[in-house]
């Protein structure tokens, strides 16, 4: 895999778990054994799976605030006949995480950009709130100041999409208040840890989910999805 027939290498987008490090899959361990080098967003994080696995590949750093010049070394890498892996700290790469810049550099230099598809906590936080799945549309981290963040979901309260947001655990109890006073008390869903020891999905209208971070505040990672608007 280093090394393709025609003397090129690829880029191989691959995700990796969002918490319980079973959740990978044997191609992309494969990969992550095979390729030269793995552009990792916080190499600490991610040689902690590779000991789990006992995978000895290279690591380069790529994150957010190298990001411009980390890509153009991973690319001119490539070019040069290698293959490389980009991965996240957790999940799949480029879901409000770097590397959206190094993909479509790749992709315009004509390199092969290979998806190896796995966890996201996206569509695991999904899959488990009890609300329509499609469409949905996922919103990422809200802004952190609250104007901005009224004035985003706002913007939002007519979509009748489910909605889903990444939440920090310091604040969630801003985010839900925001929430209610922007979208209405609707039908939510409070997923945090997913797929680690002290997972737990909380499913109640807005209001009852602020309440219940206010007197029993929610730690760790946290995705809030909510129901789309509803005609009556």
């Amino acid at each position: 895999m280093s090394s393709e027939k025609d003397g090129s290498g690829r880029l191989y987008v691959v995700a990796t778990p969002i918490g319980n490090l079973d959740d990978i899959s044997a191609r992309a361990i494969d990969v992550l054994r095979s390729v030269d080098a793995i552009a990792a967003e916080d190499t600490r994080r991610t040689r902690k799976l590779l000991s789990r696995y006992e995978i000895g590949t290279p690591l380069v750093s790529h994150h957010e605030h190298n990001e411009d010049r980390a890509a153009r070394r991973v690319v001119e890498r490539i070019l040069g006949g290698h293959s490389v892996a980009l991965v996240s700290d957790a999940g799949t790469p480029l879901i409000s995480d770097p590397g959206y810049r190094l993909v479509r550099l790749a992709a315009d230099e004509g390199i092969d950009v290979v998806a190896v598809p796995g966890p996201s906590a996206v569509t695991a936080a999904l899959s488990v709130s009890g609300l329509p799945p499609l469409p949905f549309r996922f919103e990422g981290f809200l802004p952190r100041k609250k104007a901005a963040r009224r004035r985003k979901l706002e913007s939002l309260a007519g979509e009748r999409a489910t909605l889903i947001f990444y939440v920090s655990p310091h604040r969630v109890g801003a985010v839900l208040s925001d929430l209610v006073e922007t979208l209405g008390d609707r039908p939510a869903a409070l997923a945090r840890e997913l797929t680690k020891i002290h997972e737990e999905v909380r499913r109640a209208p807005l209001s009852e989910l602020l309440d219940g971070a206010a007197e029993r505040p929610p730690r760790g990672e946290i995705v809030v999805v909510v129901q789309g608007e509803r005609s009556e």
